[in-house]
C-alpha cells in the first residue's frame, strides 16, 4: 500500500489568521511577506506600496511535520500555490513539498463542497489520506466518502488557533491506523 498523502492548507492551519488582530498566538512569530498572489489581490497599486501580508507562523510545526513526514507524503494544498516552498517552508525548516493545482476559478460547488475538495479526491487518485483545513465542513466529508475508494482523514483546523498539539495526535493517529 502507498504512503498516505497529508495535504496541508497554510492559512487556518499553519497560519492562524482569524486570531484577534492583537491577540497573537503562543508560540507563534510574526512575518511580513509579499507572494504574488498576495500582491496581485491589489492591482493598480505599484509592489513597492503593497502592505506586507502578516502570517504567523509556528515554527515547532516545522519538527511535527518533518515527524508526520516518516508517515505521510506531505503535500500543499492551499492556495499559496508553489509560493508556499518560497515563503512558508523556509520559515518551518520543511522542504520544497509538492504542490497540488487548482483550476479556476475557486468558488463554492453547486453541491455545497468545497472548492478544493473534488481536486483533492482527484489528486489522491485513491491512496489514502489526511487534509487540514479550516473550511471542511459536512458535504466535503459526504463527497469524499461517495467518490474516494481510499482511507481518508478531513481534519478541520480552527483558523482562530490553528494546528495544536490535539491535531497532530490525530493526524499521527490516522497514519499509523492504515498501514
Amino acid at each position: 500500500m502507498s504512503r498516505p498523502l497529508l495535504y496541508l492548507d497554510v492559512d487556518g492551519p499553519l497560519n492562524p489568521y482569524a486570531a484577534q488582530p492583537q491577540r497573537r498566538p503562543e508560540g507563534y512569530s510574526t512575518h511580513r511577506m509579499k507572494p504574488e498572489g498576495w500582491v496581485a489581490q491589489h492591482p493598480g497599486t505599484p509592489r513597492a506600496y503593497v502592505k506586507p501580508l502578516r502570517v504567523w507562523l509556528n515554527p515547532e510545526h516545522g519538527r511535527r511535520l518533518r515527524s508526520l513526514g516518516e508517515l505521510y507524503d506531505l503535500v500543499w494544498a492551499t492556495t499559496w500555490g508553489r509560493e508556499a516552498n518560497l515563503f512558508i517552508a523556509p520559515v518551518l525548516g520543511l522542504p520544497e513539498l509538492p504542490v497540488v493545482t487548482w483550476p479556476a476559478p475557486w468558488g463554492t460547488e453547486p453541491d455545497g463542497t468545497f472548492w478544493k475538495t473534488r481536486g483533492l479526491v482527484e489528486h489522491a487518485d485513491g491512496r489514502p489520506f489526511a487534509w487540514v483545513d479550516d473550511e471542511i465542513g459536512p458535504a466535503d466529508r459526504a463527497f469524499v466518502a461517495a467518490h474516494h475508494d481510499g482511507a481518508a482523514l478531513l481534519h478541520r483546523v480552527d483558523p482562530r488557533l490553528g494546528l495544536r498539539d490535539g491535531d497532530f495526535g490525530v493526524l499521527e493517529a490516522f497514519a499509523r491506523a492504515i498501514v
